[in-house]
């Protein structure tokens, strides 16, 4: 009696397999359509045929957290036998793209300091009037950190309070703003002055992570918002509003609905800033005026 030949990982028929199982393990044209209709619907992310491959691996994670067969039993299972209720945070947090860093599009960091915050100070009542920041698409906290750094720094000088809100429609994002512990190397585009002031490296250097300092923490909140909403549980009177590339995974008709909504918790007088790929989207709100490349300033009464 024959013996089969033993595969090693590596062998290419092993590798073949492997690819054919994947292949094998898609969604159908129905479910796919149901499952994007439903993500569009809820929180106005576009996922076009192109990204089918994504999303396919993104829900297998789910798949196995579930001990689901395959990933049509996945949809059936969410949209069909009232899983539903039970998943739609999990499958939503699996369709959102992260990608944040510290200090990114640099300029817009450069003008809150040099430009925005010397004229929103000089429009205060009071000396003890505090300044509200929002971070409207906050993912896991990289841009409300870098403005809270930016505003420690002015604040030693100029003496103003300030509180930062973050807010983001995916819950995995927002537990780790809060725990507020990074990568070091993900630190790096952070001025190596205010990496000293505002982060602690982790005791054990082994581990290559830093924590954001505790000052930092308490200024900031983060809350879990869908910017599809038609109103939002925010304050009305936000100084400035951060809401970057987000807009562009947005169709034009829901971008102005979301600027619009911005604008509503927007002072008069205050700024809002779009990624830079996001510029028609800020153009065209009423009220609006452009001051810089994707900062706009609200003027005149509500918007």
């Amino acid at each position: 009696m024959g013996c089969e030949p033993i595969r090693r990982a590596s062998d290419p028929a092993l590798v073949e397999d492997a690819a054919r199982a994947i292949r094998l393990d898609a969604l159908s044209d129905r479910h796919f359509r149901t499952l994007t209709a439903f993500i569009e619907s809820e929180v106005g992310i576009r996922l076009p045929p192109s990204k089918r491959t994504m999303v396919e691996g993104r829900l297998r994670r789910r798949v196995k957290a579930l001990g689901l067969h395959d990933l049509d039993d996945y949809a059936r299972f969410v949209f069909d036998r009232g899983g539903l209720a039970s998943e739609s945070v999990q499958l939503i947090d699996c369709m959102t793209t992260n990608k944040t860093d510290f200090f990114r599009e640099p300029e817009h960091f450069h003008m809150l300091a040099q430009k925005i915050m010397p004229q929103l100070l000089a429009q205060r009542r009071s000396r003890t009037d505090r300044l509200n920041v929002w971070s409207a698409a906050s993912s896991i906290g990289a841009e409300a950190y870098t403005i809270a750094m930016v505003l420690a720094d002015l604040a030693k000088v100029e003496s103003f309070h300030f509180r930062i809100l973050g807010t983001d429609i995916c819950s995995a994002a927002l537990e780790q703003a809060k725990r507020a512990i990074y990568p070091e190397e993900m630190l790096a585009p952070t001025p190596p002055a205010m990496r000293e002031r505002y982060v602690m490296r982790s005791r054990n250097p082994a581990r290559r992570e830093a924590r954001i300092v505790p000052e930092l923490r308490r200024l900031t909140r983060f809350e879990r918002l869908n910017l599809m909403d038609s109103s939002y549980p925010a304050d009305d009177d936000m100084d400035v509003i951060f809401c970057r590339n987000v807009l562009i995974y947005f169709s034009a008709a829901t971008q102005h609905a979301v600027v619009a909504n911005l604008c509503r918790h927007l002072r008069p007088g205050g700024y809002l800033l779009l990624g830079h790929s996001e510029s028609m989207a800020g153009a065209k709100q009423p009220g609006l005026r452009q001051i810089a490349s994707t900062v706009y300033r609200r003027e005149g009464g509500r918007a």
